[in-house]
């Protein structure tokens, strides 16, 4: 395996281990919730089944995203045309979400640290598939 293969898989299987780390979430106690929520300076975890089911719905979505990545970084060849669109389609993902943070008037911390991150590790994930050649060579130009 050449260098831009073993960061790439590097990459993949760390955004799989933070991504995967959302799994417990899914299963806190609501009050376990709305405590990491006011501690997280957001204010008061709103009441009702929809907030409750958004939290925990996207905590086992993450997980299950962090699982597929954990899967592609096994064989990052096979698998270049399913990382290439989850790369891309994160970054557009990462421009949405940006927006919606904005708008819907989240912390600047947590803007920066959901859609930059995210765009930075998918231009990451494309930059080093990039150098991989079919052959197994390595592409120093991209």
């Amino acid at each position: 395996m050449n260098r831009p293969e073993r960061r790439l898989v590097y990459l993949l299987r760390a955004l799989s281990a933070v991504t995967l780390a959302a799994l417990p979430f899914a299963f806190l106690p609501r009050g376990w919730l709305a405590e990491l929520h006011a501690a997280m300076g957001l204010g008061a975890f709103p009441e009702g089944p929809v907030p409750e089911y958004l939290a925990r719905s996207l905590s086992l979505f993450y997980a299950l995203l962090g699982g597929l990545l954990g899967l592609l970084s096994t064989d990052v060849r096979r698998y270049a045309p399913v990382i290439a669109y989850l790369a891309w389609a994160g970054i557009g993902f990462a421009a949405v979400i940006a927006g919606i943070d904005w708008l819907v008037g989240l912390p600047l911390w947590w803007i920066l640290g959901e859609g930059p991150v995210v765009a930075l590790w998918c231009l990451g994930l494309l930059w080093c598939q990039r150098r991989i050649r079919p052959d197994g060579s390595v592409s120093l130009l991209g």
